[in-house]
């Protein structure tokens, strides 16, 4: 009779320790996933979830290899851009350079806006995201993610083939930096007409893919 409290004490510490060694699996699980995370993800602090960073395809590489290096010296980006593209204006809110062509043209537009020292970009950059994933289930864009471009975690979009032929189809990154002693939203986009977008795909990844920021 004496060995049935006994059993019962061992059962209760074999359950408590089959607790302890979830829990500690759980946070084993955790710190996994954050570490991995921290691979594909300029930061995961702040509860935002991992980054995609380029990973261009062969076409892409091939669309700039040869290119030119252009800096936009003002804001401290860079990009390489195909050896015929040409400079149409640049001041230092705004770079804007496109390919050969007239109506059947691409086009790379970047903007800067200074925001304030104290602006949220954290929580702004979340909402960017999720305002795009919701438009995306509305027809706006047809690709949304998370996509890291030197450092830096930006929301990337991609808008579909337009009804209209010859409006503008855009790829566009949006993203927060400190530079310069400010907090900047900055935007890089790429269009052409939805018509001609598919002919300068390739061309306008791998410029996105090149970019460079200089960024505290």
């Amino acid at each position: 009779m004496k060995l049935i409290p006994m059993v019962v004490v061992l059962g209760l510490l074999l359950s408590l320790c089959n607790i302890v060694e979830k829990f500690k699996g759980s946070k084993n699980d955790n710190g996994n996933s954050n570490s991995s995370s921290s691979g594909s993800s300029s930061s995961d602090k702040n509860g935002l979830p991992p980054a995609d960073k380029p990973e261009p395809t062969a076409a892409q590489t091939a669309a700039i290899a040869g290119g030119q290096s252009v800096t936009w010296n003002q804001q401290g980006i860079s990009w390489t851009l195909p050896s015929n593209w040409t400079e149409l204006s640049k001041s230092t809110e705004m770079f804007n350079w496109k390919s050969p062509g007239s109506w059947d043209a691409a086009f790379i537009i970047s903007n800067i806006s200074a925001m304030g020292a104290d602006f949220p970009t954290d929580v702004s950059l979340k909402a960017t995201f999720d305002s795009a994933v919701a438009d995306k289930k509305n027809g706006k864009y047809e690709e949304v993610r998370w996509l890291e471009l030197d450092g830096i975690r930006g929301v990337l979009t991609r808008e579909p083939l337009q009804e209209g032929k010859e409006n503008p189809r855009r790829l566009q990154w949006r993203a927060y930096r400190k530079y310069a002693g400010q907090v900047q939203l900055v935007s890089i986009m790429l269009s052409s007409q939805s018509q001609h977008f598919d002919m300068h795909k390739d061309a306008m990844y791998g410029i996105l893919y090149s970019s460079k920021l200089v960024h505290e």
